[in-house]
């Protein structure tokens, strides 16, 4: 056990009795609260290692009731800067699920921080948690462990505390379309990057400039990655020279979210080039959202309904008794759809 600066001993915490029994802190959780069945033999080894440690549960979870209110809560930030045609497939796609199994969902889409999760457990209204935009370093984590509920993030933290994680492939996202240009004989990539005032919280952001990055130098194709100056249109015009710099030498653009996909296809019509014949744009996008375009645009899918499937299939696993330590599962990115905006490139 951990010594504070005192000298003396932390006291200790769910993770460590999940951790001397061998079992995810979400069934430490469950064996307190009562809110889902528990074999007998992993409510003994979490009991007993409860006693050798001398754990005491917190208050909230002492208190925290075990009838089921068949409610589930989303926790999904819906700002300003929040692009709602990405989120919502999402969002529906959670709402289904939860209803195919007799459930009802409440919507928090205030950026709250751990509050906003204790205060939602605390009223007792819902039986479960899915926490999306879940960033790296996530202060909702260590509040969301101690809950004494099953609870999915969406998206990966450094370390998920025994919680289940659904998230895509967004690294393999990024080498399909790499590949692409690489195989229509193109010579030089750039891709759109993030706001560059902002450090990038998000994984799967990182992971999708990694798998770019690995995979272009795999093929030996020139890539680089252009900050926008910030998360508007004007930011991306102010860094177009760059991004368009190699347009007469075999240049494909990338872009990783549709926003940025979209903004990508009105800077070329600005600037009086055709994708598909003038340079290439490739996006992480639906196939809905390609397909609406003039010119289709190519794209991976980033399968948003897939993702929520997923998060629901195991949250609902938990909440009908499912043991066992922590999940990290990935959607994998369906085949990279050619359309118009490709343009094929001879020796």
């Amino acid at each position: 056990m951990a010594r504070g600066k005192s000298g003396g001993r932390t006291a200790p915490t769910s993770r460590d009795v999940a951790a001397l029994a061998g079992v995810a802190q979400s069934t430490v959780s469950a064996v307190m609260s009562g809110n889902r069945a528990v074999s007998a033999e992993t409510r003994r080894r979490v009991e007993e290692a409860m006693r050798a440690l001398r754990y005491q549960p917190n208050a909230g979870a002492r208190t925290l009731r075990t009838a089921r209110t068949n409610v589930i809560a989303l926790i999904v930030y819906l700002g300003p800067q929040i692009d709602a045609s990405e989120t919502m497939p999402y969002i529906d796609t959670i709402i289904e699920e939860a209803r195919r199994l007799d459930y009802d969902v409440v919507l928090s889409t205030r950026r709250e921080g751990p509050a906003g999760l204790t205060r939602l457990a605390g009223r007792s209204i819902c039986d479960a948690f899915v926490v999306m935009d879940v960033q790296t370093h996530d202060d909702r984590i260590p509040a969301a462990a101690e809950l004494g509920l099953p609870v999915v993030l969406v998206g990966r933290p450094a370390d998920p505390r025994g919680l289940d994680v659904a998230d895509f492939d967004t690294g393999r996202s990024a080498e399909l379309l790499v590949d692409e240009l690489a195989a229509t004989g193109h010579r030089h990539i750039a891709v759109l990057g993030e706001p560059s005032e902002d450090p990038e919280p998000f994984q799967f952001v990182q992971d999708f400039y990694t798998g770019a990055h690995e995979r272009a130098a795999a093929h030996g194709v020139e890539l680089s990655v252009v900050p926008r100056r910030s998360n508007t249109w004007d930011g991306v015009m102010a860094c177009a020279d760059r991004l368009l710099a190699r347009r007469d030498d075999r240049l494909g653009l990338i872009g990783r979210t549709p926003k940025v996909t979209d903004w990508l296809a009105r800077l070329l019509r600005e600037r009086d080039l055709v994708a598909g014949q003038d340079v290439s744009l490739v996006g992480v996008c639906t196939d809905e959202t390609a397909l609406s375009y003039a010119r289709p645009i190519t794209n991976v899918s980033p399968r948003p309904r897939a993702v929520s499937r997923l998060a629901m299939r195991l949250l609902f696993e938990r909440l009908q008794g499912v043991d066992g330590p922590s999940r990290l599962e990935l959607v994998e990115p369906e085949d990279l759809v050619r359309r118009a905006t490709t343009t094929l490139f001879t020796a």
